[in-house]
């Protein structure tokens, strides 16, 4: 036999190269980059994928999602069931630090003994959630436990809020929206315990008045005195919350000096004085008035004037006339770092206020104008000459736009555009016309 021969017989010999065969350090690397569902189709492959595949590093950030269920197996004290402790072992072992309940038929103690590390738990629409269940879990303090949302479990009352500041001291972020039994008497509970806290959404929370958020500011007799109030918020969502008034923006624009972002959307009781407070906070980011019937040009002059100038999102939409023209005549001139602006539905606005923001906002990015059914090609042309970052549009329900004016925004070269409404109107628009020809 030839050598040439040889070689031949021994490269078609030679052991075949499998992935199964690399590292598992490599093989987690690769299985890292693979979504949830495929990570665990992965493990069932076979035992070294599965071992490659419970390495820590493949799951981090990943939320477990699971149903806490009455399980047949389960004893009666529903702690020594093998299936259920099976299941948390596994996630601990893959590092799995943040846990979905999807749905809950027994108490929540479970997943936090199962978990000593929990850092996130999330209960959102767990419509059955009692304070007896929440209670039960909380029983010791939880130093690892950062983030906890309980929006829309509508039984939660103060009762749970105590528990929560005398054990999850810790806690950054916590979603309270929809829990409509919450009341100021459990912001103060709040107030007084969770120091590091800051992010907190308080959604059509339909008791938090006025007096609430003092707690919240440390602008009250009981705060004060105790030295309480979340002072470390950057996130405060009052969307909805139709007790508050001025002086809640007033006590926030007092105490709340690291906030950056306020969600306002529907407090009809706010006014274009309330935005005068507001103005003072050098550190707001982020304002969201929509539909805030109150709010007029006046307020937007308000805001202007003040010290908010490195505002980069602004929502007023739905203020019907009450925000035109000489509302954006302000913005034009002192909130040029915008980068979001939200005028849905503010039919005072004409193609000589888009021309003035267009102008100056060199920034901007996203311009809402939908049902600003004011706007021509003409506001359109401004636009497109010098919007040149602008990457999301809504022109939904403008419908005095043309292909002319489109041809112009067009030519910007990241746009996005929402157009469903026009193209609707100008369909009807084509065939009233042919209609009329045929006749």
């Amino acid at each position: 036999m030839s050598k040439r021969h040889q070689k031949c017989v021994i490269w078609h010999n030679r052991p075949t190269a499998h992935i199964s065969c690399l590292y598992p350090e490599i093989l987690a690397l690769i299985f890292g980059h693979l979504d949830v569902k495929d990570k665990g189709s992965a493990a069932r492959v076979c035992s070294s994928w599965r071992d490659a595949c419970y390495h820590k590093s493949v799951w981090k950030g990943v939320e477990a999602a699971i149903h806490l269920r009455h399980c047949d197996r389960c004893p009666a004290n529903a702690q020594d069931c093998g299936l259920h402790n099976a299941l948390f072992d596994s996630l601990v072992r893959r590092g799995i630090k943040k846990i979905q309940l999807l749905s809950i038929r027994r108490s929540v103690r479970e997943v936090v003994v199962g978990v000593p590390k929990l850092e996130s738990l999330n209960l959102i629409g767990c419509y059955n959630l009692t304070d007896e269940w929440l209670t039960s879990a909380l029983t010791h303090r939880m130093n690892s436990l950062t983030e906890l949302n309980l929006s829309m479990c509508k039984p939660i009352t103060d009762h749970s809020l105590e528990r929560i500041g005398d054990h999850l001291k810790n806690l950054e972020h916590l979603d309270l929206s929809g829990c409509s039994n919450i009341t100021n008497t459990g912001l103060l509970e709040l107030s007084m315990e969770l120091k590091r806290l800051k992010y907190l959404n308080l959604r059509s929370c339909r008791h938090v008045s006025d007096v609430g958020i003092g707690h919240i500011a440390g602008a009250t007799q009981e705060t004060t005195l105790a030295g309480a109030g979340l002072f470390t918020l950057e996130f405060l969502g009052l969307q909805d919350c139709q007790k508050i008034t001025d002086d809640s923006l007033r006590h926030i624009s007092t105490a709340l000096c690291h906030l950056h972002a306020v969600n306002l959307s529907f407090c009809s009781s706010i006014t274009d004085f309330g935005l005068k407070h507001l103005s003072s906070m050098s550190n707001l980011r982020d304002i969201n008035l929509r539909s805030c019937d109150n709010i007029t040009d006046t307020g937007l002059a308000h805001l202007s004037d003040g010290s908010v100038r490195n505002l980069q999102v602004l929502d007023v939409s739905f203020s019907s006339d009450k925000i035109g023209d000489p509302g954006l005549v302000h913005i034009s001139q002192k909130l040029i770092h915008l980068r979001s602006l939200s005028l849905n539905a503010c039919s005072g606005i004409t193609d000589e206020g888009v021309i003035k923001i267009s102008r100056t906002l060199s920034c901007l990015r996203v311009l809402n104008l939908g049902q600003c059914n004011k706007i021509t090609d003409k506001g359109l042309c401004a636009i497109g000459q010098h919007l040149v970052n602008l990457t999301n549009i809504d022109l939904y329900g403008c419908s005095l736009i043309s292909t002319v004016g489109l041809e112009k925004i067009m030519q910007l070269p990241n746009l996005n555009l929402n157009l469903k409404l026009w193209q609707k109107d100008q369909q009807i628009s084509s065939n009233s016309n042919q209609s009329s020809n045929q006749c």
